[in-house]
């Protein structure tokens, strides 16, 4: 099962425009590309589609997720410790039970599960899974929806940009084979 993925403005309800961000800021851990490269090397991308398989999650939107994250950097560090391609902090890594936050094939797994668990939790809402993924669960359930916090929005926004660049380049290929 894949989650729907519908946009909304993240001050109102659902919608299927696009998500506006007041401005779009760097993720804790680096500064945010204008425009995704073709950066998920095959190793990557392996691990990213058995991983979305696994857990049924839209392989673009992990691609999205890691892009925003860390720009494909496997030793990304952020500011507040959070670490690899999708950003785990320590804690949430080792109850998913990565043993190596550095390690590609070990942190997509550990991100895709927890990312999973986000959706089933948001009941497959992904703008909300986003905001937890980035702010905390306990901010979403705190403020009702997305928190009023910009980096989260930007975060948010990003994503679906990036989520949009992914999908088309798969669509390019798609039409090519």
């Amino acid at each position: 099962m894949t989650a729907n993925i519908s946009a909304r403005n993240l001050s109102g309800p659902p919608k299927t425009a696009s998500v506006k961000a007041v401005h779009p800021q760097a993720s804790p851990a680096v500064k945010v590309a204008s425009k995704p490269k073709n950066e998920a090397t095959p190793p990557f991308e392996h691990i990213i589609n058995r991983a979305a398989a696994t857990h049924e999650v839209d392989p673009a939107l992990i691609k999205a997720i890691i892009m925003a994250e860390s720009r494909y950097n496997p030793r990304a560090v952020s500011k507040r410790g959070a670490r690899g391609l999708m950003q785990l902090m320590p804690v949430t890594a080792k109850s998913l039970g990565v043993i190596d936050s550095f390690d590609p094939e070990d942190n997509i797994n550990g991100g895709v599960m927890y990312f999973r668990r986000l959706l089933d939790r948001f009941d497959g809402d992904v703008t909300l899974a986003l905001a937890a993924y980035n702010a905390g669960s306990r901010y979403v359930r705190k403020y009702g929806g997305v928190p009023p916090f910009r980096q989260t929005r930007a975060y948010i926004h990003n994503v679906f940009k990036y989520h949009e660049q992914f999908k088309q380049e798969v669509a390019k290929i798609d039409k090519v084979a």
